[in-house]
């Protein structure tokens, strides 16, 4: 499962996207890319983790 990753990639694509359409400089892009990074991420790691227990609870 790599949910995680998939947030991770996802988070910095959509969060590079916002800087840009806000017209951010490069710091911005990457500011916004690794904030967005990693609040995916986390949200993917939760996801993995609800799942993960609810499909091999007894």
């Amino acid at each position: 499962m790599i949910y995680p990753l998939t947030g991770l990639f996802l988070g910095a694509l959509l969060g590079a996207f916002q800087a840009k359409r806000r017209g951010g400089t490069v710091k911005d892009l990457l500011q916004w890319a690794v904030v967005f990074a990693i609040i995916f991420g986390l949200v993917g790691l939760f996801a993995l983790i609800f799942i993960e227990r609810s499909y091999f609870a007894p």
